[in-house]
């Protein structure tokens, strides 16, 4: 057995440093924004574990997620066990999802190459490109914020890892935790395992182990005595589309592959013709694992690429909120993972002008491209460092101003405003709002019971732009709210109203 398929437990001394490092550069370069885009989704799941006295009012729209993922509990336990600050121990998971995620690379690239250089190169292109978007499902690689997919692709890349190094009951463990915190991205990881497991048997002319026979035999029995229940059982999961639901789904465009770009497209179909291309050059090597890894991502991909395609009809519109399409993501992270192998193998090598002509460039664009959007507020939104986005201070000054139960109205698009940078005002002022158009809508989609009460707020509001203080009044009366925040603080039309709180972009007014 060669060094490069030797199972490793854990990288050297030396090299833990280096991912150390890598990890921390990574971040610096994709930054950190912990209550941005689904932080707002997340997160008040989470506070509300530490105090079930917060949200009173319209906990739908976050406990629904909360309620089907472990991760609520995972990181409010992490909070109750270390006592360290909330935003610290946020900052600490970022921290360990991004490592373990290179770690896994590393463990793969080591299996996959043989060379030292072709294993670094496959991270640091990986970690170069940690918010690069994956084809047209509106993921990143890695969120520069931590949820459950932080925590899930992470474990997902342990668990393949697990797999390829044959070390199956750590593989099983890591997949019991993805399944605990992110089912849909277990469906993925857990399928590539699958499809790889069965390449490797076929290939090395294994038998397949008793168990595993005895098992798929039970399974094959079991399957046609459960199929006249399967039925009903998706007419649960999956109610009949109402009006309220279809205008929902219509504002995630991405779930919908017949709307997708061209380019997106490109994305979709690219992948194969890229892994079929290093499963030659990698079986010509000698390049055993990466060339059954390529082969398996393509069996995969088109597992996953052929059931998208059943979303496409009208009348399978109610299934898209499965999103098929997202078996891209850890697709994306090994076709990266692998290029970056075979760049610096064949063409790198040890010539440090050419390292530094693929990843300035490549890493000044991602900064770039970061700072565009979230232009307003800083790249490292670090614990107690005060912020000069004002939109973010207003919602600290109401978190630490205003009563537990205080029920906020906001513009229902404030999260897609120029200078608010897609920050959650759940996730930072920890107090009630009505729903919004721009996230809660998200909500509905996954959760169809939310629908009504989405589109009844929603419509109360819809001409917030053109609201004065009397529509404001009128809009207590028909919802109970208590506070707004509304925007052009100076504007003749808030007159006479009491707002103990403004800055240069917003106001937040009592309701009295």
């Amino acid at each position: 057995m060669t060094d490069a398929t030797k199972p490793v437990r854990r990288p050297p001394i030396a090299e833990a440093a280096l991912l150390l490092g890598m990890t921390a550069a990574a971040m610096a370069l994709h930054g950190y924004h912990p209550a941005v885009e689904d932080g707002e989704i997340y997160l008040p799941g989470i506070k509300l574990l530490l105090n079930p006295a917060l949200y009173p009012h319209n906990q739908g729209f976050f406990a629904s997620h909360a309620g089907m993922t472990f991760f609520p509990n995972l990181i409010a336990a992490s909070v109750r066990l270390t006592h360290l600050p909330f935003d610290w121990v946020l900052l600490l998971w970022q921290f360990l999802c991004t490592f373990l995620l290179l770690l896994g690379c590393w463990r793969l690239g080591r299996l996959a190459f043989s060379g030292r250089l072709a294993r670094w190169g496959g991270v640091a292109l990986v970690a170069s490109l940690l918010t690069i978007p994956v084809a047209g499902t509106r993921l990143f690689i890695l969120d520069p914020y931590v949820n459950t997919r932080s925590v899930s692709t992470a474990a997902v890349m342990m668990l393949v890892a697990g797999v390829v190094e044959r070390r199956y009951v750590q593989a099983a463990l890591w997949a019991l935790l993805t399944a605990a915190v992110h089912p849909l991205m277990f469906v993925f990881g857990s399928s590539f395992a699958g499809i790889f497991l069965l390449l490797r048997f076929r290939e090395e002319q294994v038998a397949i182990p008793v168990k595993t026979r005895a098992a798929s035999a039970g399974a094959a029995l079991v399957v046609p005595a459960v199929l006249p229940g399967i039925g009903p059982l998706l007419e649960k999961m999956f109610p009949p589309m109402t009006p309220i639901y279809y205008e929902a789904l219509q504002t995630r465009s991405y779930f919908f592959l017949a709307r997708w770009q061209w380019y997106e497209l490109l994305g979709l179909v690219a992948p194969f013709a890229i892994f079929w291309t290093m499963a030659r050059v990698a079986q010509k090597r000698d390049m055993v694992e990466l060339a059954r890894m390529c082969r398996a991502l393509n069996w995969f991909g088109l597992l996953f690429a052929s059931a998208s395609l059943l979303t496409i009809p009208a009348r399978s519109a109610r299934f898209t909120l499965l999103q098929p399409m997202r078996y891209l993501h850890l697709t994306y992270i090994l076709m990266f993972l692998f290029a970056g192998g075979l760049l610096a193998e064949f063409v790198l090598r040890r010539k440090l002008w050419r390292w530094l002509a693929l990843f300035v460039p490549l890493c000044a664009g991602m900064f770039y491209v970061q700072r565009q959007l979230f232009p307003a507020t800083p790249q490292m939104e670090l614990p107690g460092v005060a912020s000069p986005n004002p939109w973010v201070r207003a919602f600290l000054w109401i978190r630490h101003n205003t009563p537990t139960d205080a029920y906020f109205a906001l513009n229902p698009e404030h999260m897609a405003l120029p200078g608010e940078d897609q920050h959650g005002f759940r996730a930072l002022a920890e107090r009630s709002m009505l729903a919004d158009t721009v996230k809660d809508s998200g909500a509905v989609t996954m959760f169809p019971a939310l629908a009504e009460t989405w589109k009844a707020q929603t419509d109360l509001t819809v001409a917030w732009k053109s609201f004065q203080a009397k529509d404001l009044v009128r809009l207590k009366e028909q919802t109970g709210i208590s506070w707004v925040v509304v925007e052009d603080a100076t504007s003749p039309a808030w007159a006479g109203m009491d707002c103990p709180y403004r800055n240069e972009a917003v106001a937040v007014c009592r309701l009295d």
